[in-house]
């Protein structure tokens, strides 16, 4: 169940993020909205998360999964142009974080 709330964070922190540069400096009402809930979501699932999975573990899943999804996310949407050093940064990220899954002895299995 620890896993489920963590994608539930994340997809509510990529959710919200992407709102936020949507609201157009807190311009805009509805993004706002969105924002404000999908920050409320995500903590609220990563709270639950850190029940049983230790924190440092949590948060870089967490940061560095929502990193890679935000980046593509404006890459698709927001025309951001990716040169090699960003998507050689995101392949460690995501490196980093399937190394922490499969080897690290914190990891709650």
């Amino acid at each position: 169940m620890p896993y489920l709330f963590l994608a539930i964070a994340i997809l509510a922190e990529v959710i919200a993020t992407t709102s936020l540069k949507l609201s157009d400096g807190f311009t805009r009402p509805m993004p706002i909205g969105v924002m404000i809930i999908g920050y409320g979501v995500s903590f609220y699932f990563l709270a639950l998360t850190l029940k049983s999975v230790p924190t440092g573990v949590a948060y870089a899943i967490w940061s560095g999964v929502g990193i890679v999804l935000i980046t593509l996310i404006a890459w698709l949407f927001q025309d951001q142009k990716l040169d090699a050093g960003a998507l050689a940064g995101m392949g460690l990220i995501v490196a980093g974080v399937i190394v922490m899954n499969v080897f690290s002895r914190s990891m709650p299995h």
